[in-house]
């Protein structure tokens, strides 16, 4: 038994085979290409489905960006980064053309089930999930659950607001990768990515350690929120970023630490997401396996 598992980035589409233990039987990825629209996306989706699918392939699990309705399969809004995604109902698609069933949810709350199953969260029942990239992510698991909320579009992090030097703001605008490039820039003037600025401090360049350690600050100033709404035991720090290992979780760790009461830090652990790339993909198969 497997699933063909496909996880639709902004960038990226990371697709996939699944097995029904976890196993990433296959894996490639194409370039989204959002700017050029849905129909674009949808060949590019057809495309995959035709490689994928034999009389083994139990049907197909989509994990997506935006805010996703995970009753029904839809986008029902988020930033419309790839034009007609807000209002595709592409689980529905999908099963009417293949008559294979076809579940899809959000991004974030596929990466942290595919965390559960096979990754960091693997032995906890509850935890919480943030992704840094482009903005911050989030995903709720209780009891082995996902939280979805009402609409199916609950733990969205990164829309939260922390206040930095007098001025409020959108939680992301101050602790995504995306700021801390913009931060990069004001402060030492070049244009830099996230994996560049990690290889400046990897060199022990003064400077950048100290912008990272500024930018940890205000990552924690929003986490210090959520320790305090959910008391968690676990929190699982992914994207690109978690690649830093132990290096950035030490950083988090201190500084959480120095800004929440003892009894909320006594018992929790920071841990890096393990699974990267193929996170949104087993958290896919996952839903789709439970279907």
């Amino acid at each position: 038994m497997k699933v063909i598992a496909i996880d639709i980035g902004g960038t990226e589409i990371k697709y996939g085979l699944i097995g029904r233990d976890g196993e990433v039987l296959y894996s490639s990825s194409v370039e989204t290409e959002a700017s050029k629209g849905i129909d674009n996306l949808l060949k590019k989706i057809y495309k995959i489905v035709e490689e994928l699918k034999s009389e083994n392939v139990l049907g197909i699990g989509i994990s997506a960006t935006g805010q996703i309705d995970a009753k029904i399969g839809k986008v029902v809004g988020g930033t419309d980064i790839i034009p007609g995604w807000v209002g595709c109902n592409l689980a529905e698609i999908l099963e009417n053309k293949y008559e294979l069933p076809v579940v899809m949810d959000n991004d974030v709350n596929c990466a942290a089930i595919g965390e559960m199953w096979k990754g960091a969260g693997s032995d906890s029942k509850s935890f919480l999930c943030l992704t840094i990239g482009t903005g911050i992510g989030g995903g709720i698991v209780l009891n082995r659950e996902v939280l979805r909320g009402e609409n199916s579009i609950a733990a969205e992090f990164g829309h939260t607001r922390i206040t930095v030097d007098g001025e409020s703001k959108p939680y992301q605008d101050y602790a995504s990768t995306t700021a801390l490039v913009r931060i990069v820039l004001e402060k030492a003037g070049k244009v830099m990515n996230g994996k560049e600025i990690f290889e400046e401090v990897s060199k022990n360049n003064i400077e950048f350690i100290q912008i990272v350690e500024k930018w940890i600050e205000y990552f924690t100033d929003g986490l210090v929120n959520l320790v305090y709404i959910f008391n968690p035991s676990l929190i699982i720090v992914g994207g690109g970023v978690s690649k830093q290992g132990d290096y950035l979780k030490n950083l988090i760790e201190t500084s959480l630490k120095n800004k929440v009461a003892e009894n909320y830090s006594r018992n929790l652990e920071i841990k890096m997401a393990q699974r990267g790339n193929e996170a949104g993909m087993l958290g896919a198969a996952y839903i789709l396996f439970k279907k």
